[in-house]
């Protein structure tokens, strides 16, 4: 089999530049159609080489959500958090940009596996979920409120934008990977952190991790025929 030719980028080969044109690839052609191999022949190196920076498509992936989400939690100034209904529009816009800029990109924050199994796509990181529980329990709500306020406002996000990125040509079917595989050189942990730096989340681990998806599921049922109801009215 020919071997790729080492191109000009081999030298400067590095994770950051292997995840940008992860997802440049992702962008064009979804992530059905990213693999190893292809990444490697536009980087002009051998695929080994790539096992350098990333296990594999699964570590792939994960670089590829925190390059996308990366932004969002610098964009948290905390100014925003005076007013908390700002606070929940600059979340919403700024998750929403993500989308639209990368729909077949997109999907991928509601599939694979979030920073804490008990946290909710697309706001998967511990780092946001913290700023968004002290914003709301800094305004008066109580701890139940505000947890109830981030299933709320997750859902809400997730199926207006999953939505969105579908019209935009996003497959939203779950994306088959590997599992890491062994000899990367650099193992990783993008996506993740200590709860030590996410005390909130922390703190109120028992009520995230609290299934109510039914009982939401009914409320906002309810709340749209309310609003329906009250349209037909006027």
């Amino acid at each position: 089999m020919k071997k790729a030719a080492i191109g000009p980028s081999a030298a400067a080969l590095s994770r950051t530049l292997i995840v940008e044109t992860a997802l440049a690839q992702i962008d064009r052609s979804g992530p059905h159609g990213l693999s190893m191999r292809s990444l490697a022949q536009e980087l002009g190196v051998e695929a080994m080489s790539l096992y350098r920076y990333v296990r594999g498509k699964e570590d792939l992936l994960e670089g590829v959500i925190t390059r996308l989400m990366g932004g969002l939690a610098s964009s948290l100034d905390e100014k925003l958090a005076e007013h908390w209904q700002g606070f929940l529009q600059t979340v919403a816009h700024e998750v929403r940009r993500i989308a639209i800029d990368h729909p077949r990109a997109f999907p991928l924050v509601a599939t694979r596996h979030p920073a804490a199994p008990w946290l909710r796509p697309p706001l998967r990181s511990a780092e946001v979920v913290n700023a968004f529980l002290t914003a709301l329990t800094g305004h008066g709500f109580t701890d139940a409120q505000a947890v109830g306020a981030y299933r709320s406002f997750s859902s809400f996000l997730l199926g207006q934008l999953l939505l969105q990125s579908a019209v935009r040509g996003a497959e939203t079917g779950l994306v088959e990977v590997p599992l890491d595989e062994d000899g990367a050189a650099i193992p990783q942990s993008d996506g993740t952190m200590s709860l030590d730096a996410a005390p909130e989340v922390r703190r109120l681990g028992s009520l995230l991790s609290r299934d109510h998806s039914a009982e939401e599921f009914e409320v906002s049922l309810e709340a749209l025929l309310d609003r329906l109801d009250q349209e037909l009215s006027q």
